[in-house]
């Protein structure tokens, strides 16, 4: 991490002290119409025998969420434009590190962070994200002292640098956005120490049908060009559903929702169930978030069926409108208390 940033952990059970219950993000609901799979040459998806879906051709997914590529890809002129704009035009003394795309933000959310308390299920837990999710690897590692003598380990997950200048080896026009810097990341902490289950799945040699503990996650949104169902069972993820774009619950607890498309970021946003939408915007706008556009990963921005349209009543907020966000979905049952999910630990801005 660069020395210079202030790293905000926004714990996870003062996070959610007032988000609250919502009828399950995975369960049938009138927001959007989930159909049986069929696919279509012209929806440029495509399945093999193993349950691995993805893209014929990604970059035909859409535009509207990939503010970062047009920066890069639109044409080299338009990329020679904001870069240059970006180091002739003076920065706020605030912003954060050189990329034009944060030029005018003083926060991003940078990653998340999941406890693991079990050495098999860490190991799973990384071996589900990256052999799943086509482009998610491991970013860093790294292990230090734990409590009693334990040896805490660290494992930073993601789809690119996360570093907020221009790498290296990046060449504009040329390079993929995969190399580029200012990616989210998400953190897995395993303590040794730790003795009490945060996520107890399916015992082993059977399939996980356990759900996520608690209710206060919704999921982790991922917009990838290809995943593969057939890892993600393999590896200890409960599949709730796959109609279109699948909902499976990490070996380690945490709900994912990926869909097939094109992303900057392929990590787009976590969804959190709110008892007040309200109270919760106005805890996320003290940290620098702000109201942004609804990110879509295909061009039909949620109108078919590989990708649904924002909740109703929801609210996506993100320091910057090209870093990763949070959306703040309205409870259904205002009456019902939360039950937050242990496995998160913080937020990082």
């Amino acid at each position: 991490k660069d020395s210079t940033m202030v790293a905000i952990a926004i714990q996870a059970a003062f996070l959610f002290a007032c988000l609250s219950h919502e009828a399950s993000s995975f369960s049938a609901s009138p927001r959007s119409t989930r159909m049986p799979l069929k696919l279509h040459p012209t929806h440029h998806q495509s399945r093999n025998d193993d349950g691995d879906f993805g893209v014929d051709d990604p970059s035909s997914l859409g535009h509207h969420a990939q503010t970062r590529r047009f920066i890069l890809h639109q044409g080299l002129l338009a990329t020679t434009i904001a870069v240059t704009a970006a180091t002739t035009t003076p920065q706020r003394a605030d912003a954060l590190g050189s990329l034009p795309e944060f030029s005018d933000a003083n926060a991003i959310l940078q990653s998340l962070t999941i406890d693991v308390t079990d050495k098999d299920q860490y190991e799973e837990t990384i071996e589900f994200f990256t052999s799943a999710f086509d482009g998610m690897k491991v970013l860093r590692e790294r292990n230090g002292g734990g409590v009693g003598g334990g040896v805490v380990r660290d494992t930073w997950l993601g789809f690119g640098p996360e570093t907020l200048s221009t790498p290296p080896n990046f060449e504009l026009g040329v390079s993929s956005l995969s190399l580029y810097g200012g990616h989210a990341a998400l953190h897995l902490r395993y303590d040794p120490a730790s003795t009490a289950p945060l996520y107890k799945k399916s015992s082993s040699g059977e399939m996980n049908t356990v759900p996520a503990p608690g209710n206060s996650v919704a999921y982790l949104q991922l917009g990838v060009t290809q995943y593969r169902i057939s890892q993600m069972v393999k590896n200890g993820g409960n599949v709730l559903d796959a109609y279109g774009w699948v909902n499976v619950v990490s070996p380690a607890g945490l709900p994912i929702r990926a869909i097939v498309g094109v992303s900057a970021d392929p990590m787009m946003f976590l969804a959190v169930n709110c008892n007040d939408v309200g109270k919760s915007e106005e805890f996320y706008a003290k940290l620098g978030f702000a109201r942004q556009e609804y990110p879509y990963a295909r061009l039909n921005q949620g109108q078919g069926q590989f990708e649904p349209p924002q909740p109703p009543k929801s609210v996506y907020l993100a320091p910057s409108a090209n870093s990763m966000g949070i959306l703040l979905l309205q409870n259904a049952k205002r009456k019902k208390t939360v039950a937050p999910n242990p496995v998160l630990r913080s937020l990082n801005v």
